[in-house]
């Protein structure tokens, strides 16, 4: 493929957004649907793209597509011209949104993804106030159910059909990088306090597998739980995409399952305040995922 000469060529949005979808979602057939396009149509239009700046962006595969080295560098620029132009139609189009709304949300999704989820939708909703609360799951719900919350994104309990699901992700064990269970000794954890259902199903499943443990470590903020593994004191456990800087997935331990993360409260009555927020939650989900097979 060649490179362009001469003047340089604009980018189409419609282009860029059919590249995000299919680099986000892993595939064309997985990004049809939310296109509303067949793979031909959605593979042309990935052809025009590479056309217009002469790069490849995808090497594919009969089962799989990659991002190029030049692919990585433009959906980094694809995501953000295509939420600019998001924020000025709904600044200048869309009929404005005004209200207050008090959202909890599960410590598990703060380390990476909060701040810059709350800063693109304060830019594209500047009349709803948001006043959000973090915290326990458990605990953001009581809040909820005694009218302190509005919405709450936290986990669902195991067998709850309650809630819109988000996604769902692995629980996984977690230490920091090369730190390796202690022999002839208990296992040793840094957890959040009872209550909290990571902790339930990991002291359950090494129970089950008869390996002894010890809390050494008990902290009522994940941030705190996690700079205690960090340091050493002891294993984790925690959402896939929790995880924050400084730990890694830790091997050899039960597997802990999966867990769904899911919106609580009135999401009909709350519509036209709880809908744009909704949609930027799974938007950042989207984007934080890796490139699937």
């Amino acid at each position: 493929m060649s490179d362009f000469r001469g003047r340089i060529p604009d980018l189409d949005l419609d282009l860029l957004r059919c590249f995000q979808q299919v680099a986000e979602r892993g595939g064309f057939t997985a990004a049809a649907p939310a296109l509303g396009l067949t793979q031909s149509a959605i593979s042309l239009k990935i052809r025009r793209l590479e056309e217009l700046i002469g790069k490849r962006l995808l090497e594919r595969t009969s089962r799989s597509v990659a991002l190029t080295a030049e692919g990585e560098t433009l959906l980094a620029y694809a995501r953000r011209m295509l939420a600019l132009n998001e924020e000025a139609v709904r600044r200048l189009v869309a009929p404005p949104v005004s209200g207050h709304l008090r959202l909890g949300v599960a410590d598990h999704f703060v380390p990476r993804n909060l701040a810059p989820l709350l800063a693109r939708f304060a830019r594209s909703h500047p009349g709803i106030r948001l006043e959000v609360e973090v915290g326990r799951s458990h605990e953001l719900r009581r809040a909820m159910e005694a009218g302190l919350l509005d919405l709450v994104l936290g986990k669902r309990r195991d067998g709850e059909s309650e809630g819109a699901v988000l996604w769902a992700e692995p629980v996984i064990w977690a230490a920091a990088p090369g730190w390796v269970p202690p022999e002839g000794r208990a296992l040793p954890l840094a957890m959040l306090p009872a209550g909290c259902m990571f902790r339930d199903r990991a002291l359950a499943a090494l129970s089950r597998a008869g390996l002894g443990y010890e809390i050494t470590y008990t902290s009522p903020s994940l941030l705190g739980v996690a700079a205690a593994a960090q340091a050493g004191l002891g294993a984790t456990v925690i959402g896939a995409s929790g995880l924050p800087e400084g730990l890694a997935p830790l091997a050899g331990l039960p597997g802990l399952g999966s867990a769904e993360m899911a919106v609580f409260g009135d999401l009909a009555g709350l519509a036209p305040l709880a809908g744009p927020l909704v949609a930027a939650i799974r938007e950042t989900v989207a984007r934080a995922a890796p490139l699937a097979a």
